[in-house]
């Protein structure tokens, strides 16, 4: 079984919306060359991995979503931390985002937790601090049940 190289730092993680990097694509061939003598050259690049789902993707999808709740609540309400959700949610995807799939599957979850309260919630209240207070709950007992299950 595939252990996520991000189970270890969700614990650490839990004490607007994230784009995935475009990559630069380099052309081959010298230059100067004509264009059909560089596509008759072998391409250097590695191929890219495949998209295969970890056992794991549903509860990192669900933290996802979680992290994307408190990115906008605690921003909302003028936390401390608010500026840490959104450089965790990176760290997230720099780290499990191996495909483009799957950068767009953990930046989409991340971006419903995130409208999801944007669409309701104009100021602070005390039930936004309770929503708050229970995602980060609910994010450490699945940051532990991930490490415990796959790599803690």
């Amino acid at each position: 079984m595939r252990r996520p190289a991000t189970v270890l730092c969700l614990l650490a993680l839990l004490a607007g919306p994230v784009s995935a990097p475009a990559l630069a694509q380099q052309r081959s061939g010298r230059s100067g060359a004509p264009a059909k003598e560089a596509a008759k050259e072998p391409s250097k690049e590695a191929p890219a991995p495949a998209d295969v789902p970890a056992p794991y993707d549903r509860d990192l999808l669900r933290m996802s979503e979680i992290i994307g709740a408190l990115a906008f609540l605690r921003n909302l309400c003028a936390a401390p931390d608010a500026a840490d959700w959104p450089a965790r949610m990176k760290a997230l995807i720099d780290s499990e985002g191996v495909t483009p799939a799957r950068r767009d599957r953990l930046a989409g979850a991340y971006n419903r937790g995130y409208r999801g309260y944007a669409l309701t919630y104009r100021v602070c209240t005390p039930a936004a601090h309770e929503a708050a207070a229970r995602y980060v709950a609910e994010g450490d007992r699945l940051s532990h049940a991930l490490a415990g299950r796959f790599g803690g």
